[in-house]
């Protein structure tokens, strides 16, 4: 009788063997940068040339969706065994950021996996390749330590706009909601708490976009001139920013914070430790709410964040008044 540890040496087995970095290499190969229009192609090879066959051999049954606004597409990949047993239904995205080409330390290549000690290096490895490249490896093992079956169900939908916000995955959800339909979602997306402790999350913070832009003229105006009479929109950008946070990363208004943490989240965190590791930024000192630990302030607060601002010209400042200044929070 197939067990737990079956699939596990097959795993191991399968990692040894060379194959899955093999795999994983040639889906780094695919330069699927959705932030670049001209990468339309490779988007749409990855999920064609890569991931249908490779589901096929899964035994999944595969379809792809196209994106409402003509965007990069979707890959619905649906494996049924048995109406009676339980449906996972599982994400990923086949797209990534910008390759960097030439900004990479030690000159590494973005479209190729490269090996160094216990890490392996390449564009999407970890964001998010690698992750649903994991889930089909464990799939196939389970497959075999079982005869050729799983034991569940399985669905996959992998989108290609992760990376730009995936633009219409909520209008693709709700228009094929009955052929998503599962009984346990698991996304593989985000970040461990360390190389060392697998993780799992229940859910976590989203995202809003706070643009705040002063404008009030065109060009600048000599300083020397104008100081003290015209009023400047980069002071006024920076204290709306100040009215909202504080010097230390701290919110301002009640109505940014979350509700009070409650005990059972406080003791679910309590284990959790915020360990950056030799190549990450150390944690800063006295930053963020008072009273809560660095694990209460990443996983259970709000917080708000300066993006990216801008006034004048940084690089080559003029003896001038700003007439714009914008920022993003």
């Amino acid at each position: 009788m197939a067990t737990r540890a079956d699939a596990i040496a097959n795993v191991r087995e399968h990692f040894q063997s060379g194959q899955f970095l093999r795999e994983l290499d040639r889906r780094v190969g695919y330069q699927t940068e959705s932030l670049n229009a001209d990468k339309a192609d490779a988007l749409r090879a990855y999920l064609v040339e890569n991931l249908q066959p490779a589901f096929a051999e899964l035994d999944f049954k595969t379809r792809l969706i196209e994106s409402p606004t003509g965007r990069g597409p979707y890959l619905i990949a649906d494996y049924q065994e048995d109406a009676a047993r339980p449906t996972v239904l599982t994400y990923g995205h086949g797209d990534v950021v910008d390759g960097m080409v030439g900004e990479w330390r030690d000159g590494l290549n973005p479209w190729q996996t490269t090996v160094k000690g216990d890490r392996v290096y390449g564009r999407g490895t970890a964001d998010n390749k690698g992750q649903h490249s994991i889930n089909m490896a464990a799939l196939r093992a389970v497959k075999q330590a079982r005869g050729g079956k799983l034991g569940f169900n399985a669905k996959f939908i992998i989108e290609t706009g992760e990376e730009i916000g995936s633009p219409d995955l909520r209008e693709v959800c709700e228009a094929h909601r009955e052929e998503l339909k599962a009984d346990l979602f698991i996304a593989s997306d985000g970040p461990r708490l360390s190389a060392e402790r697998p993780t799992i999350f229940l859910g976590c913070r989203g995202g809003n976009r706070i643009h705040l832009d002063v404008n009030l003229r065109e060009g600048g105006n000599h300083s020397g001139n104008w100081g003290g009479v015209l009023a400047n929109p980069a002071t006024i950008l920076a204290n709306a920013i100040a009215s909202l946070v504080d010097g230390k990363g701290r919110m301002k208004l009640e109505i940014l914070k979350p509700p009070p943490i409650s005990n059972r989240v406080r003791a679910a965190l309590a284990d959790v430790e915020i360990k950056p590791t030799a190549d990450e930024p150390q944690l800063a000192e006295d930053w963020g709410e008072v009273g809560l630990t660095a694990a209460e302030r990443l996983y259970a607060w709000n917080t708000l964040e300066v993006l990216a601002m801008s006034s004048g010209n940084i690089d080559k400042p003029a003896n001038a008044i700003p007439g714009k200044a914008n920022a993003v929070l």
